[in-house]
């Protein structure tokens, strides 16, 4: 539902039958809402004494659907930005219409891209014509938080990889790390999902345990920087597929790895704990390993590979946007601590 513009009023509150409290309904929401007498709405009390009241429809359950026309002429890919954009929009029922029919190869692209990419979607209707794609995602099963911490695990696990396959040059271990990089898009494209829905829908927003509508701006950034830290991940991982020797033991771009794991974790338990210093001091650390960082670039110009320049500018980004996610903490507590 589109916000309604209408001017900010104080209503007192009423008693009447001795027992119940009552507060006037402005009218010009009730004409906006298209609501009559008997009609029903819905109250969500939340923290820092705000009650939320709705007419969205969609409390009743009600499934959204869309409709994607698809043409033999279209780039699978380019069809799969669409789909991902209805999926992103929190679509319920998404329907895609070929007018022509569906080629098996289109079936099985859809089918596959579904499966490998995008969370709480299944096919549960065909034909010659028509795919019909359902979300069968419960929000309570998987809130917000959890999703986070799954994609994060993820990551943490591609880096200590990344350091393994780069000291023995394993590349069958550097292509399953590339591979992982695509459960952590979907985990991405999850939580962008849940954080849309969200905004519009408070009673999903309280189940994927967002507390004020603010907050989902604040993890929309975190999860974006999750995700281009994946990517970093992984080109690194590309970088050691296409080197031609080993890394000895002794090179400090494994003290560096190491150190940017613990960043890394360190970003993500900021994320939990309300202590403003303890986010503070792993920014200062992100800022003194980006220094190291650059120290070490300049002493082995001369005899660095290009792949290894390549994989230190990944582990420096790896590092700031660690920083930037323990920044965005400090945010996020003081906004919670905001009085209202």
């Amino acid at each position: 539902m589109e916000c309604i513009d209408i001017d900010y009023e104080q209503r007192k509150i009423q008693l009447t039958g001795g027992s119940t409290y009552i507060v006037s309904l402005p009218i010009k929401w009730i004409r906006e809402c298209n609501l009559v007498h008997g009609d029903s709405l819905t109250l969500i009390p939340r923290n820092a004494h705000t009650l939320v009241l709705s007419a969205n429809k969609s409390m009743e359950k009600e499934k959204l659907e869309s409709t994607m026309d698809i043409s033999p002429e279209d780039l699978p890919e380019d069809n799969f930005r669409i789909l991902v954009s209805h999926y992103l929009a929190g679509y319920d029922l998404i329907r895609l219409v070929s007018s022509k029919g569906f080629h098996a190869q289109d079936r099985k692209f859809f089918k596959d891209v579904i499966r490998k990419r995008l969370i709480g979607i299944e096919v549960i209707e065909e034909s010659r014509n028509e795919i019909l794609l359902q979300s069968l995602m419960n929000y309570q099963e998987l809130p917000l938080k959890k999703a986070l911490q799954n994609m994060s695990r993820l990551i943490h696990s591609m880096l200590e990889d990344a350091m393994v396959s780069l000291k023995t040059h394993d590349l069958e271990l550097a292509e399953d790390i590339i591979n992982r990089d695509n459960e952590v898009d979907r985990f991405y494209l999850l939580t962008v999902r849940q954080l849309k829905v969200a905004v519009e829908d408070p009673i999903v927003a309280e189940k994927i345990g967002i507390e004020r509508p603010r907050q989902c701006l604040r993890y929309r950034l975190v999860t974006k920087i999750i995700e281009r830290i994946g990517d970093h991940v992984e080109r690194i991982a590309q970088q050691i597929i296409i080197m031609d020797a080993i890394v000895p033991e002794k090179d400090d771009i494994f003290l560096m790895g190491t150190f940017a794991q613990k960043v890394f974790s360190d970003s993500l338990r900021a994320l939990e704990e309300n202590d403003i210093n303890y986010s503070n001091k792993i920014v200062n650390n992100a800022r003194r390993f980006e220094y190291s960082i650059l120290g070490a670039e300049q002493q082995a110009a001369h005899s660095s590979s290009m792949q290894m320049g390549a994989i230190r500018e990944s582990l420096k980004r790896i590092s700031e946007y660690s920083a930037e996610i323990a920044e965005m903490s400090i945010n996020m507590i003081s906004e919670l601590n905001k009085k209202n």
